[in-house]
């Protein structure tokens, strides 16, 4: 039997606001419970669409353990209140995990396998640690030492992009302040009033007085990391955290945090039986690989494949979402392939706003799809470098 492409849609785009770790709003929260307020929210969106028709969820997550373990997309899916017969399944390419979930269910969508899925991804890095609770690396990776940058930390690798592609500690400073600055002004404007489900959060305070807890509950509407007190001076006394006499700070790489991202895509024979109207078309995803020790630098090599498989110029892409893990690392892909600055992360990027690993490409998703609809953008694309040597980017076209 033969089946016919079709074309995936996304009829719906939301995420949480992006909390600090491991101090933040989010820092009692579970990803799971962050990831069913996303799922709820992107159904609620689409009130027309029977919950029964969701086949399958594919939900990113960098380190998939302990509370963001035991399959969190299935368990998500149920708490959320879907059916029973909605599958799930939590899926790990560290970084791009969240992209490369819509992107597995645009697939599952193109090839007739299913007409409603939802893509989406959560990660709690208060909960669970960067490199998770127990790494444990093969041995062999330490016999060669062509292998010994898969145990590099990302920040050292940052340091060798910075170093092979010249970018100065004053360049990375300066782009982290323009990083926090577009975010800034982002929030003040309303730019991410419609990608975001505010959050509940109850806090329980001591009261020392009567001796009890006093419970507060509070809603959480905006992402806890821009900052409008960032300046030059402050960025330039930060020390170098990865390498003695290196230019990778605190400040100038992506903060630690905690968040959910979530999407519908459907088939066009799911536009027209539950009467949706699409945001946009999930056109292409590449991945590629690079060296391990430069592992920043992989969007360099998934853009162009790409906007190959999409039959597009880069010109054509009106925002790019680039993922902002180090300042080094975002401006050596702006500059290797002469990507057009002004519409690079337009309202800011991970260094201000935060990176909660895999769920970052849902929740950057959502921003590409929303700001395309307001500015009247035909082609956005996500992008970011991924652990271990590897660039994930996928491209998506206004409705």
């Amino acid at each position: 039997m033969t089946r016919q492409i079709q074309d995936a849609y996304i009829v719906a785009a939301t995420r949480t606001p992006i909390g600090k770790a491991p101090k933040g709003a989010f820092r009692n929260l579970r990803p799971d419970d962050l990831l069913v307020a996303a799922i709820r929210s992107a159904m609620s969106q689409v009130p027309t669409l029977d919950p029964k028709a969701v086949e399958d969820a594919i939900i990113g997550c960098a380190m998939p353990e302990a509370e963001q373990g035991l399959n969190m997309a299935r368990i998500a899916v149920l708490l959320a209140g879907l059916p029973n017969s909605t599958g799930g399944m939590t899926i790990n390419r560290f970084c791009s995990s969240g992209l490369n979930a819509v992107a597995i269910a645009a697939d599952r969508i193109r090839v007739g396998e299913a007409d409603v899925m939802i893509a989406g991804g959560a990660e709690s890095m208060s909960m669970v640690p960067m490199s998770g609770n127990k790494p444990s690396f093969n041995s062999a990776i330490f016999a060669k030492d062509e292998n010994v940058g898969i145990a590099y930390g990302m920040g050292l690798t940052a340091e060798k992009v910075a170093a092979q592609w010249k970018i100065t500690r004053e360049m990375q400073d300066e782009f982290a302040l323009r990083s926090h600055r577009k975010a800034i002004e982002g929030i003040a404007s309303g730019e991410f009033n419609d990608e975001i489900t505010p959050i509940e959060v109850v806090e329980k305070l001591p009261n020392l007085a009567s001796g009890e807890l006093d419970v507060r509950t509070r809603s959480v509407k905006q992402d806890e990391g821009p900052r409008a007190d960032t300046t030059l001076e402050a960025l330039a006394k930060l020390k170098p955290v990865f390498a003695a006499k290196g230019s990778v700070t605190a400040g100038n790489s992506s903060q630690t945090s905690d968040g959910a991202g979530a999407l519908i895509v459907v088939s066009e024979r799911a536009l027209k039986q539950f009467n949706l109207t699409p945001l946009a078309r999930f056109v292409s995803f590449a991945v590629k690989g690079v060296p391990p020790e430069i592992m920043g630098i992989g969007p360099k090599e998934a853009i162009p494949a790409a906007l190959k498989i999409a039959g597009l110029k880069q010109d054509d892409l009106g925002w790019i979402e680039l993922n902002e893990a180090f300042a080094a690392q975002a401006l050596a892909v702006v500059k290797d392939l002469g990507l057009n600055p002004d519409v690079v992360n337009p309202i800011g990027g991970a260094i201000a706003r935060g990176h909660p690993l895999g769920a970052t490409g849902a929740i950057r998703s959502a921003t590409l799809v929303h700001a395309m609809r307001r500015r009247n953008i035909k082609y956005g694309m996500v992008s970011m470098c991924v652990g271990t040597g590897m660039g994930a980017a996928g491209i998506y076209e206004l409705m």
